[in-house]
């Protein structure tokens, strides 16, 4: 059972940002970000990624919260020492913002965890000083 009570630490969650001008012409006045996840299982066992939630702050403070079933259309299996990566985007009404949340997983026995997906910066070059 101590094993169990480890998941959530053993599942490493890394994040890289981009923006992508080039998704939204000014005239929109929005801003087109996008995000790689990668998610490492570092336990012992497989876990399946069921359900994530974000939420997404933009520079004036407007909260929006995105909640559902897997990621891109998928609720993978992670392999003990396997890494499962995809991309997705954000747009923004601001050229910062912020992004945080957790994903929910499921063990081998059926056990539900949550691993909280540390605060990132999503930002347009040069807008933070």
């Amino acid at each position: 059972m101590e094993q169990e009570s480890k998941l959530p630490e053993q599942i490493k969650i890394e994040v890289e940002t981009a923006w992508l001008p080039e998704q939204i012409s000014k005239e929109q006045n929005k801003y087109a970000f996008s995000y790689h996840i990668t998610i490492t299982n570092h336990a012992e066992v497989a876990v399946q990624l069921l359900n994530r939630y974000w939420l997404i702050t933009d520079g004036n403070g407007k909260i929006s919260e995105v909640a559902g079933p897997g990621v891109v259309g998928q609720t993978p299996v992670i392999q003990p020492g396997e890494r499962f990566a995809y991309k997705s985007g954000a747009i923004l009404d601001t050229p910062v913002g912020f992004m945080q949340g957790h994903y929910e997983f499921k063990s081998h026995d059926e056990q539900l965890f949550k691993t909280p997906i540390e605060v990132f910066t999503l930002s347009v070059p040069n807008s933070l000083n």
